[in-house]
């Protein structure tokens, strides 16, 4: 149905019905951004998920003014992108809006931010593809709520620990959203960040889960 291409660190491209979105396009001092991987072309949105530096603000905004496509975040930091001169939509957690023909939905995420809370997003792509990119978060008990309104194909975790989810309680995040796909992410960038896709798939075996984890090495593609 779709394509979904990891960049390294919480950086995704997820492309579905010729429509490409980027979720925290993080490149410039990213290090594990593949080395001479071009930047995206033809991205309809940016989503931002909050405004630490290590989620793309600044190449969102960069990019956006470079080569088009709209900054797509909470409120606050959508002001903010649109001030520093790009097209930007904001937002609140909760609320569904369009994108051109996508739909989206900001979600709660148990972190912190500058510029506005933190959060996820659910994107829904005109042919029914929905992903779930849960941005930096702890678990709640909240995304069975997420999975039972918006039913995502998907979901891209974070599974490092230290600052977010480490691989035990992204397993229970798969539980709670009742998906059969995941693809985890924002570990390995740095040494603290000590979660490996091997310890979730033990964590999803512990728990009886059947759940495909998509591991993909930054600049690879996996088709959804």
């Amino acid at each position: 149905m779709g394509t979904l291409t990891y960049l390294g660190h919480a950086n995704v491209v997820v492309e579905s019905s010729g429509i490409k979105i980027a979720f925290d396009p993080w490149i410039k001092g990213n290090p594990a951004y593949p080395k001479g991987f071009p930047e995206p072309e033809g991205v309809l949105a940016y989503v931002v998920t909050h405004g630490h530096a290590d989620h793309g603000l600044e190449d969102a905004i960069k990019l956006a003014k470079e080569r088009g496509g709209k900054v797509v975040g909470i409120f606050e930091l959508a002001n903010f992108a649109s001030e520093k001169g790009a097209e930007a939509v904001g937002a609140n957690i909760g609320g569904p809006f369009m994108v051109g023909d996508v739909k989206v939905i900001l979600t709660e995420a148990l972190h912190s931010s500058p510029l506005g809370a933190p959060t996820g997003a659910v994107v829904k792509f005109p042919d029914g593809l929905t992903v779930y990119h849960a941005g930096d978060t702890g678990v709640f008990l909240g995304m069975s709520l997420i999975g039972e309104l918006y039913s995502p194909d998907i979901a891209i975790l974070p599974i490092g620990g230290h600052f977010t989810m480490g691989p035990k309680e992204a397993a229970k995040a798969v539980e709670l959203l009742k998906v059969e796909k995941v693809v985890p992410i924002h570990y390995a960038t740095f040494p603290v960040l000590w979660g490996t896709p091997s310890m979730l798939r033990e964590e999803l075996e512990a728990r009886s889960l059947d759940v495909e984890v998509i591991e993909l090495s930054p600049g690879s593609s996996a088709g959804l």
